[in-house]
């Protein structure tokens, strides 16, 4: 058997399977995404960073979201920050968890910003 060296170049292998790949109008049919998951995945964050600083009512939490992403922003005081944030970033990671698990199941990419 012989060795044959073919180069292909991206661009001729995405043109080639650029025809399989859905249309955005399929995609988003197959994948539909709820017009409210913003504000459930807000809701979220907000229960679990009330329930974890001393002042519930300075927490804010913002939720922005654009196609199948969203983008939830969690604001506190710097003295609660270290709350929120966990030893090790342990309680940030597993508030990240929740989120994107939440997302996943409404098919959008959840992240979180943490502010002070």
């Amino acid at each position: 058997m012989d060795n044959v060296n073919v180069d292909v170049s991206d661009e001729v292998v995405a043109d080639e399977y650029e025809d399989m790949l859905p249309a955005e109008e399929e995609f988003s049919a197959a994948y539909p995404v709820d017009s409210d998951v913003a504000d459930r995945l807000r809701g979220l964050i907000v229960y679990l960073a009330t329930n974890l600083v001393d002042d519930p009512s300075t927490v804010e939490v913002e939720a922005r979201q654009r196609g199948g992403s969203v983008f939830v922003s969690l604001r506190v005081p710097e003295e609660e920050l270290g709350k929120v944030i966990g030893r090790g970033g342990r309680i940030a990671r597993a508030m990240r968890t929740a989120l994107m698990i939440s997302g996943s199941r409404s098919n959008v990419r959840a992240s979180l910003d943490i502010e002070d």
